[in-house]
């Protein structure tokens, strides 16, 4: 079920996915003539210009490396999600959710959106065990402050991308869309997926809107739980 949450397409940076290719520095022709964290000796090309004597005579290649991933993670925990175990199923799937960060070594923000005002719990840490305690210990109450969340989110996404435009960033914002009202919200700056939690005989169908003002995939919860 984490794994279909988390299956809509990153956007990468431009040249992110890029094939690293020899350069031009350090005088080299076929590549820097320098040692490089992600480089590797370029024997051939190397081979190529003569036997080498020196550590400068040495061509190096880059190694191509997978780009870091963030998933920026926005928990709609009001009173309202109490309802018809709404919350208890969103916890299931934030736990998977964690556990596969764990595993893939991705990095992970967390927006706790309930009481008055979204604050967050994590801000591009990996996954660890006081992440999860947090998971089993939430609970909902007070009103729903997602435009906060969503407009926070934005902030912070826009500031992380300056700092780190190799990223291939995600937002999943779990919620029951249950809001009175909201400001119109602009399209998000990265791929998201809105899971709508909303559980009971009675459905206002909110989610499905604000999945479409944010430019956001849509699931309800059923469709990732039958997967």
């Amino acid at each position: 079920m984490a794994k279909k949450a988390l299956s809509i397409r990153p956007r990468p940076a431009p040249g992110a996915d890029a094939t690293p290719t020899p350069g031009q520095s350090a005088g080299g022709r076929s590549g820097a003539r320098r040692d490089g964290a992600q480089a590797r000796i370029d024997w051939p090309a190397t081979l190529l210009r003569g036997r080498p004597t020196q550590r400068e005579h040495l061509l190096l290649r880059a190694r191509s490396a997978r780009p870091q991933e963030l998933w920026l993670v926005i928990v709609d925990a009001s009173a309202s999600t109490r309802r018809h175990g709404a919350l208890s199923r969103a916890k299931g799937l934030l736990g998977q959710l964690f556990e596969q960060a764990y595993r893939q070594r991705a990095r992970l923000a967390v927006l706790h959106a309930g009481g008055q005002q979204a604050r967050w719990l994590w801000q591009g840490q990996k996954a660890s065990a006081e992440l999860r305690a947090w998971l089993q210990q939430l609970g909902a109450g007070g009103g729903t402050p997602l435009p906060d969340a969503l407009r926070q989110a934005a902030d912070w996404l826009a500031r992380r991308q300056r700092q780190k435009p190799g990223e291939r960033q995600r937002l999943l914002i779990l919620t029951d869309g249950r809001l009175r009202a909201w400001p119109t919200l602009a399209p998000l700056p990265c791929p998201a997926l809105l899971v709508d939690i909303e559980s009971g005989p009675v459905r206002l169908g909110r989610g499905r809107q604000l999945a479409a003002e944010l430019g956001a995939e849509y699931q309800p919860i059923e469709a990732l739980a039958c997967r």
